[in-house]
């Protein structure tokens, strides 16, 4: 694999910084000006070889020289909830001790072949270690290392593709990931879990599942879209769904806390995780499903479940017409439904009955709540609803008539009415990321490329506006930012953007560079 030049980086007034050198001993290859590492090369291992040719910089091509005249106090973060290795890791950012964003992390490739194709599902972040999800294996990287293949700090290989995954992680850093039998791709059944921990690579457990049989035929059972497997965190448990019921592992040593089963035409499609564990139930009515096929036929009902037991707190029925329900919050209880039309139509907030307490409609398209609906059933992955003790947040329809802008707005889970808004400012748009405490993080993108993105934590209580990081982005990475397409993670005061799938070129002739994950810190040190 060739080593050549990086991509283009980004035009605009960045502050030159001092070249360093990588682990190699050898000068960053952003700051040599020629080919880097061009002609090291090692031998190829199938189709992840070809993934894991990472070029990670440690340089400071993307550090803006751009000051802050904020307050101390305003600086300062929530304190943490303690949380122990059984809890799901919420962490709060601190603000980082520069604003002066720089590239803390890159993996990428410039050698694949036209037409392929690498399913890169997961990415997960701690203080010292990206793992990523690459086809059937799992890799972790160091942060801030100039890695080549077979430079990975661990590697992990699973018997099959990766077939389904969690974005939570555990108090220390472990995850669960769910894979099929063996290489026969979309023919195996997606019927294992593994249990993983993020620093080491260890494999703490792993445990074979039922499958459904409500597939076309029982040997493809979980290729169709009617009994995919869902996996979660919650306190001490991975729960597993896999359409004909859910099972609950303790986390510790993988043994069966307790299992549920349906009956058909009732199947569990999704579970999610957190500080609670909430299971989506999907009917349909009439009976066979196979021999209906159409939202219109189905109806959804969200179990919430004891992680310890099993046991069934509280059902919420979803309103018929329904064609599709999402949760991006257990805790407070969020749900994201479309009312008979394409895209969520409405939020509704839950009591701790499960109850309805509000319902927040997105007027017509007026404000934005997307929800990935992929081959992975991830009935969480909301990426533009974050939600906190009393609010939830999303972000308005862009405004394009004279300058790009836009504004994220906060409503009320008790009342569903409107409370905070923040705007982006002219030629650039908000996004929001994640709750840290009591802060919504955000991202604000600028539009002109030249202008200086910002990872900006945006205060309820006060209407404050605080800067955590100033970064730019080089051409080859806009992408990167498209918050519905990508994996975006922020993590002991790190900004990530990472591909959920990576894409060769359109011809043998054409030379591509594509990012796979790119990760931003602060130009010094953080706070102790």
């Amino acid at each position: 694999m060739s080593f050549g030049p990086p991509p283009s980086m980004p035009s605009g007034p960045a502050t030159a910084a001092e070249p360093t050198e990588s682990r190699h001993g050898r000068h960053d290859p952003d700051d040599s000006g020629g080919g880097g590492r061009k002609g090291r090369r090692k031998p190829l291992v199938g189709l992840l070889a070809v993934i894991l040719a990472g070029a990670l910089g440690t340089g400071g091509w993307l550090l803006w020289g751009r000051g802050s005249g904020d307050s101390e106090a305003s600086g300062k973060s929530r304190a943490s909830v303690p949380q122990g290795p059984l809890d799901v890791r919420e962490t709060v950012e601190k603000r980082p001790a520069s604003i002066n964003g720089k590239m803390a992390f890159r993996f990428s490739v410039d050698d694949m072949k036209p037409g392929e194709h690498v399913e890169m599902p997961g990415m997960w972040a701690t203080g010292r270690i990206l793992a990523k999800g690459i086809n059937k294996t799992l890799v972790g990287m160091s942060i801030g290392t100039d890695a080549a293949p077979g430079d990975e700090k661990w590697r992990l290989e699973l018997d099959g593709p990766i077939c389904g995954y969690t974005r939570h992680v555990t108090g220390d850093h472990r995850t669960a990931v769910l894979f099929r039998a063996n290489d026969w791709a979309d023919e195996a059944l997606c019927n294992q879990v593994a249990f993983v921990d993020l620093d080491d690579g260890r494999l703490l457990w792993k445990d074979r599942f039922p499958v459904s049989q409500l597939g076309r035929e029982s040997g493809d059972a979980t290729g169709t879209d009617k009994d995919r497997p869902g996996v979660a965190l919650a306190h001490g448990t991975v729960a597993v769904t896999w359409g004909g019921g859910s099972i609950g592992y303790d986390m510790k040593n993988g043994d069966t806390r307790w299992s549920t089963t349906t009956t058909a035409p009732c199947q569990d499609m999704g579970v999610v995780g957190g500080r609670g564990l909430i299971v989506r139930e999907q009917c349909w009515t009439g009976g066979d499903p196979l021999s209906l096929g159409t939202w219109r036929s189905a109806t959804f009902k969200l179990r919430k479940l004891d992680p310890a037991t099993g046991e069934a707190l509280w059902t919420y029925s979803a309103a018929e017409g329904v064609r599709s329900v999402h949760v991006p919050s257990v805790e407070p209880a969020v749900v994201a439904v479309s009312a008979g039309a394409t895209g969520i139509t409405d939020l509704v907030s839950l009591d701790d009955q499960g109850r309805n307490r509000a319902t927040i409609s997105l007027r017509n398209g007026a404000y934005v709540a997307d929800c990935s609906d992929s081959d992975y059933l991830l009935i969480d992955d909301c990426p533009t609803i974050a939600v906190g003790k009393d609010q939830v947040f999303i972000r308005s329809k862009d405004q394009l008539e004279k300058q790009t802008s836009n504004w994220i707005i906060g409503f009320d889970l008790a009342t569903g009415e409107t409370t905070k808004k923040f705007d982006s400012g002219p030629g650039a748009l908000l996004h929001p990321v994640r709750m840290s405490g009591d802060r919504l993080l955000a991202l604000r993108l600028s539009d002109d490329n030249i202008a200086p993105n910002a990872l900006v934590a945006l205060d309820p209580r006060t209407d404050e506006e605080v800067p955590y990081l100033y970064f730019g982005l080089p051409s080859e990475a806009q992408l990167m930012t498209m918050t519905d397409q990508n994996d975006i993670v922020v993590q002991n005061g790190r900004l990530f953007f990472g591909v959920k799938a990576a894409n060769g070129p359109a011809d043998a002739k054409t030379k591509q560079w594509s990012y796979l994950v790119l990760g931003i810190g602060s130009s010094a040190p953080p706070k102790s």
